[in-house]
């Protein structure tokens, strides 16, 4: 994976702009020494490492803006980074850069329960806003399966979503407003605790960008009152295709469950293995979540398991207790680090449009095939947001690139079937070279000039989103 070369003049004042870092930070928060700034050498798309020039952990957005200031004045590229769980390279550094980490600022600022919102700094992870209200009541709806390490700045950074957007959206739609730090050190307030800001919709500009508009150090979140139940229904299939069909049967009988989600036999058996969750032996299954009043439930599950029957299952188990219900999520919840257990893999994320599941696992399977990899598949299936893992042998020559022209191949199908690259996991570096897939140069073209307006001089993540040959201009400024 190409990245640009380092500027030779930037590395020569590294001694220099770690002086100046440190006249605004303390020296705990300045990490420059080599051994030191591997840890920050990449992100979870551990294929790929470089060590940065140095990396800054301010707690304030008002150091933020300092650190900004000096980069901005010593040409110095800025890379922000939430917890470093991007899949997609959305935090690789390159030798002349600063990362940005913004995981020292995890405090609560402000909650309000009879507006709903909370406002916290951007480096709270996702799990803990929701435990900072849930004694209340309420919680955050996103929980992408990370939740417990991520960071909101890379959910807003990424629009990550998680198993129960179906129902409650990605984080866009539980985004309210964000303090933003622009690279010349400028602050912004973008939106706030209301519903319908007046003027341009900048919030659903920064909301995706990658990091690469400016740094968000502050965010207003909506959050919603625990519902009164919920229940899964597990339901088993011997085939992926005939799986995928009974999603897209779910959604067309008008039904909203809260979650879909989906694993095939690759999967299931190697979560069977790590968690013991008890799930049977079969080609795919859906877990299918729905809450409201136990009524509205069992009216719900009844309608859903209805529609499944005509796709003949090999088994439909609804949970009846909290243990049951806990049971059925475990294995799903434990599936990446399951996957971990027993192969290198890469963790896709391409969206479709739900009807097209059932050709898209055929034709995942029939590249895989083609490629000689093993791709299981688990995704959340509600909302067509695919996420195939291809396994591959990471210590065998030539496997990392087979497995990503594999990649790119089911991809390029996502896009071909009225989808798109990315549902939460962002483009980083890994979906970088696909966007001309996607997008036209005039697409292209109108996207970097919204980059040209909050950083003319191109220096908030750089090497990101957009192909290379495309921003060589602008990066040489």
């Amino acid at each position: 994976m190409d990245m640009p070369t380092p500027n030779p003049a930037v590395l020569a004042r590294k001694a220099r702009i770690v002086e100046r870092l440190l006249g605004v930070l303390p020296k705990d928060a300045v990490i420059h020494e080599e051994a030191e700034t591997r840890a920050y050498e990449c992100d979870a798309l551990t294929a790929y490492r470089c060590p940065p020039l140095a990396a800054v952990l301010p707690r304030t957005t008002a150091e933020v803006s300092a650190v900004l200031r000096i980069c901005h004045a010593e040409g110095v590229p800025v890379v922000p980074r939430g917890s470093g769980t991007s899949l997609a390279g959305g935090a690789l550094p390159t030798a002349d850069c600063v990362i940005l980490g913004v995981a020292r600022m995890n405090r609560v600022l402000e909650t309000d329960y009879d507006n709903r919102f909370i406002r916290v700094q951007s480096g709270r992870t996702n799990l803990s806003v929701t435990g900072a209200v849930e004694a209340d009541g309420f919680f955050y709806a996103p929980d992408p399966s990370s939740q417990l390490a991520c960071a909101i700045a890379g959910n807003i950074a990424m629009n990550s979503g998680g198993a129960h957007c179906l129902k409650y959206g990605v984080t866009t739609n539980n985004l309210l407003g964000v303090t933003l730090v622009q690279m010349d050190g400028t602050v912004l307030e973008i939106g706030g605790a209301h519903l319908d800001p007046e003027g341009l919709d900048l919030l659903g500009v920064i909301c995706g960008s990658e990091g690469q508009l400016g740094v968000v150090t502050e965010a207003t979140l909506r959050i919603l009152p625990k519902p009164e139940g919920a229940r899964p229904v597990l339901i088993a299939f011997d085939s992926n295709e005939v799986a995928g069909a009974c999603v897209s049967d779910i959604i067309k009988a008008g039904v909203l469950p809260v979650a879909i989600e989906f694993m095939d036999r690759p999967c299931i058996r190697a979560c069977e293995a790590f968690a013991r969750a008890g799930y049977p032996d079969c080609e795919a299954l859906l877990i299918i979540e729905v809450e409201g009043a136990p009524a509205e439930i069992d009216a719900q599950l009844a309608l859903i398991a209805g529609i499944a029957r005509r796709h003949n299952p090999v088994e439909i188990r609804e949970s009846r207790s909290e243990e049951e219900a806990k049971k059925i999520w475990l294995g799903r919840k434990s599936a990446f680090g399951a996957m971990g257990q027993i192969n290198d893999y890469m963790c896709l994320d391409g969206t479709i449009p739900v009807t097209e599941l059932p050709h898209v696992l055929r034709r995942i399977g029939e590249l895989s095939a083609e490629a000689g990899l093993e791709v299981a598949n688990v995704f959340h299936a509600g909302d067509g947001n695919m996420h195939p893992l291809i396994l591959f042998d990471a210590n065998k020559p030539g496997d990392l690139q087979r497995c990503e022209a594999l990649g790119a191949e089911i991809l390029k199908l996502c896009v071909e079937v009225g989808g798109c690259l990315t549902g939460e996991h962002g483009v980083g570096i890994e979906k970088r070279d696909l966007m001309t897939v996607q997008f036209t140069d005039a697409d292209l073209e109108a996207q970097l000039r919204v980059k040209d307006v909050f950083d003319p001089a191109w220096l908030l993540n750089p090497a990101k989103v957009f192909p290379l040959r495309v921003t060589e201009g602008r990066r040489a400024g």
